[in-house]
């Protein structure tokens, strides 16, 4: 047994495989935090904004973690492999490797329009338009601007609740729910029980 376990400790550690076995540690790793991030975030937006049977309600849960795990999973695989083949074809990796990477592997798994693939690529639009903005100031092309975030903060935050009330159809459903849930349904109530515990 000692020498099955010895075997399988250096073939992992075997720097001819390392290539082959990080795609496959990337599959592994994008699963497991797909599923770690999706699942909690599905069961409560379940449980506060569906109203339907159990037996339904977890179908949701689980189909929206399946396919959030799988797409970071599938990306990962992707994305490592055509790193690796880029390499390989050049003899060292290049920056632009990356973004060639990426484009094709975003095409390819997260290029359907729904719900869970719509929440992941804003999510990182969001991530990578802060991170343009501060580009500028680590190449000193530009001196740090103050007082940004508070009127970015209040851009969003005016703009947001703009389209609410008057374009609410544009908005994602999921922040439909939140922003009725918090504004509109917050103006109902009553009993003492709806004001207090319960929403209706």
């Amino acid at each position: 047994m000692d020498s099955i376990k010895h075997a399988a400790t250096q073939f992992i550690l075997t720097p001819e495989y390392h290539d082959l076995l990080s795609i496959v540690k990337g599959f592994r790793n994008g699963l497991v935090y797909g599923a770690k991030i999706r699942f909690p975030h599905a069961l409560v937006m379940t449980l506060l904004f569906r109203r339907s049977n159990f037996k339904d309600m977890a179908r949701f849960v689980l189909k929206a973690t399946k396919q959030h795990a799988r797409n970071l999973a599938f990306f990962a695989t992707i994305y490592k492999t055509l790193l690796i083949v880029q390499r390989r074809m050049h003899g060292k990796e290049r920056p632009m490797d990356s973004f060639l990477a990426g484009l094709v592997g975003g095409y390819m798994v997260f290029g359907e329009n729904n719900n869970v693939n719509q929440q992941i690529v804003l999510y990182l639009f969001s991530r990578i338009m802060m991170g343009l903005a501060k580009l500028p100031v680590k190449k000193n092309v530009i001196a740090e601007p103050t007082q940004t975030f508070p009127i970015f903060a209040s851009l969003v935050w005016a703009t947001v609740m703009f389209l609410f009330q008057n374009e609410r159809d544009v908005l994602q459903p999921s922040l439909q729910a939140s922003m009725q849930y918090i504004y509109i349904d917050s103006n109902r109530w009553n009993t003492l029980k709806n004001f207090l515990w319960h929403n209706k």
